[in-house]
């Protein structure tokens, strides 16, 4: 195995979270705290009333669906439903019944319904969906979902509205945290949501995952997290202006594709640091609050170890046999690493590739000796 000590956790690239929690708890807004992580950006309102589709369950083979509150309904549609409709649904199931779907090995859809593209919606007082997958269970409050085969397996979306239902179940950051921090989340969250509202994604029949490859989002149970809940949707709506336009993040004109991340190592990296693509509004700032152990307890410092068969994987090359430390740049984080096999060849790679490709937690990071 290959040893590694660090601090940090995340690519580095733009809104630190530990740092915005420092920042707000030392009296900064919102705005303050995003204008200081982001270059050459104003906060400004913005017309938000877009529909986004959010993949909910992607490559997935089984599904089922269960009413989560008394007196409601769910009904499943042919095809894909936009609007009021005079369509009959397909099937109908009331509280406590159960809808399960399977696709078999030839890409054929069995259970209650049978078609390759649906509509899924809910009815009723309060109503709540329970959508499962092997492994988890998440419950749904807006919008409706859509079901369809692609290359044999299902992929499950939930379109609602990106004003706020959408924000409502963004799970970032702890809603327990100070207020301004929540609402620099949010316009961030929203900021990244619009710059990817374009074309549908094939792959996934999304614009954006519901996971940490685009935002972390889990419907309705981020609601209802116990007494805390409240305040990240107080957070959405404090950012919201009207019924129709919100805070953002823009640069000439348009939402910025706004990362963030849990933690830096020091200092925040650009988009051309970690990635080797520059964008104008990314740039490397003084970020102590990751170094704080009172602040970021678990990540400050850390100490993690990456198998042998894990870090050949990430080279792609038979096995490695030693690593070098090539470059940082002037966040601290590593720029390239070099691995050498047995034969002796080597491979470069990228400090933030490596480090999700073992899946040690930041780039800033040294080789334990």
């Amino acid at each position: 195995a290959f040893s590694f000590t660090g601090s940090g956790y995340g690519h580095g690239v733009g809104m630190s979270q530990m740092g915005a929690r420092a920042h707000a708890q030392a009296g900064e807004s919102a705005t303050a705290i995003l204008n200081y992580y982001f270059k050459d950006v104003v906060v400004a309102p913005i017309v938000d009333t877009q529909t986004i589709r959010v993949n909910i369950g992607h490559l997935l083979k089984s599904i089922s669906f269960v009413s989560a509150t008394p007196d409601s309904l769910i009904q499943i549609y042919a095809g894909e439903v936009v609007g009021p409709t005079e369509v009959a649904p397909l099937a109908t199931f009331t509280a406590k019944q159960k809808a399960s779907l399977r696709v078999d090995a030839q890409g054929n859809v069995t259970g209650p319904v049978t078609a390759k593209l649906m509509t899924v919606r809910w009815s009723g007082p309060n109503s709540v969906i329970t959508f499962s997958q092997p492994g988890s269970a998440v419950k749904y409050r807006y919008g409706q979902m859509q079901i369809k085969v692609v290359k044999g397996a299902f992929e499950v979306t939930n379109s609602l509205s990106l004003h706020d239902e959408y924000l409502w179940g963004i799970s970032e950051m702890s809603s327990a945290w100070p207020s301004a921090a929540l609402e620099a989340q949010v316009i961030a969250s929203r900021s990244y949501a619009l710059s990817k509202i374009g074309a549908i994604k094939a792959s996934c029949d999304c614009h954006v995952y519901s996971h940490i490859a685009d935002q972390n989002f889990v419907g309705y149970s981020k609601e209802i997290e116990p007494k805390i809940g409240a305040l990240w949707k107080a957070a959405v709506i404090r950012t919201n202006i009207d019924t129709s336009t919100s805070f953002a993040i823009l640069a000439n004109g348009k939402p910025i594709q706004a990362y963030y991340f849990s933690s830096s190592g020091g200092a925040t990296q650009t988009t051309l640091d970690a990635w080797g693509q520059a964008t104008s509004y990314t740039q490397s700032v003084a970020d102590p609050a990751g170094l704080d152990p009172k602040i970021n307890p678990r990540f400050a410092n850390w100490k993690a170890s990456a198998t042998q068969e894990l870090v050949a994987k990430a080279f792609l090359l038979p096995e490695i046999i030693s690593l070098e430390i090539i470059s940082r740049n002037q966040a601290g984080a590593v720029t390239y690493i070099k691995g050498t096999s047995a034969n002796g060849s080597t491979k470069l790679l990228r400090g933030d590739t490596f480090r999700s490709r073992v899946k040690i937690p930041s780039p800033y990071f040294q080789l334990a000796q």
